[in-house]
């Protein structure tokens, strides 16, 4: 979370950059993880698998390389703040585990209802950036079923790499960053004060979490992952919808 998911929130949160240089890019994300405070462990949920519910995959501490009675998470959320004007009162939450139900990396924005919803029970449109798996952008919102219903549905519109892009070849994770250092841009590397602003954040709780031997929530494996994380997130406003799932257009075989 500290390296990988960080760089993302800096990325969707900083403001724009007065040109493509790599320093102007870094200076943006630095501005932005000094703008948030050191996290505490009421701003966190800690978890740890357990064997699967069919006892056919081991929990962590079933693994012979692991300490006994380890409290070492395998799951983290986390909401972070950034305190400037354009994001006062917006929280981030970046989550992350092993072992969950899917294995994906996602952006999701999640868009609050208008003042006086004449649609109360309509769900929460998102704007949701792919990463990994089949990388893709979409839009998630509520449309009124055609013909003379006023019913509405979740749709969305969609843009998936594979289908739009067909001729193109998308570079791997470390491709782009094996060419970058080649070629000597360092826009997407991070620089010795955006570490330092990092660590700023996290350092005290790591110490905290070290020390008292901070006990983590269990969740099995192949689950979504602790129980208590789903009601953190929806404390913080987050409003999941269990009734639609994004499904991938597939690619036509030539």
């Amino acid at each position: 979370m500290q390296n990988h998911l960080l760089q993302v929130l800096t990325i969707i949160a900083m403001e724009r950059p007065v040109s493509l240089e790599a320093e102007d890019i870094r200076n943006e994300k630095v501005k932005v993880l000094r703008a948030i405070k050191p996290l505490k462990l009421d701003d966190t949920v800690l978890g740890q698998y357990t064997a699967s519910a069919d006892k056919k995959e081991p929990g962590y501490l079933d693994d012979p390389t692991v300490p006994h009675g380890s409290v070492t998470p395998t799951y983290a959320a986390a909401v972070f703040r950034v305190n400037n004007a354009r994001w006062e009162g917006v929280p981030f939450i970046l989550k992350c585990g092993k072992a969950l139900d899917e294995s994906k990396v996602d952006i999701r924005i999640q868009f609050n209802n208008v003042p006086g919803n004449i649609y109360p029970n309509t769900v929460r449109n998102e704007l949701v950036i792919r990463l990994q798996p089949k990388e893709a952008v979409y839009m998630k919102f509520e449309n009124k079923e055609p013909g003379l219903s006023t019913e509405t549905h979740t749709t969305e519109l969609d843009l998936s790499y594979e289908k739009r892009y067909q001729n193109a070849k998308i570079p791997d994770a470390y491709e782009s960053l094996i060419l970058a250092c080649l070629k000597g841009d360092k826009s997407n590397f991070v620089r010795d004060d955006e570490l330092e602003a990092a660590w700023k954040i996290f350092t005290p709780l790591l110490h905290k979490i070290e020390g008292e031997k901070i006990q983590p929530d269990l969740y099995q494996y192949g689950s979504r992952g602790p129980a208590r994380a789903s009601e953190f997130v929806k404390n913080l406003g987050f409003v999941r919808d269990d009734g639609y799932k994004w499904a991938p257009h597939n690619t036509p075989k030539m």
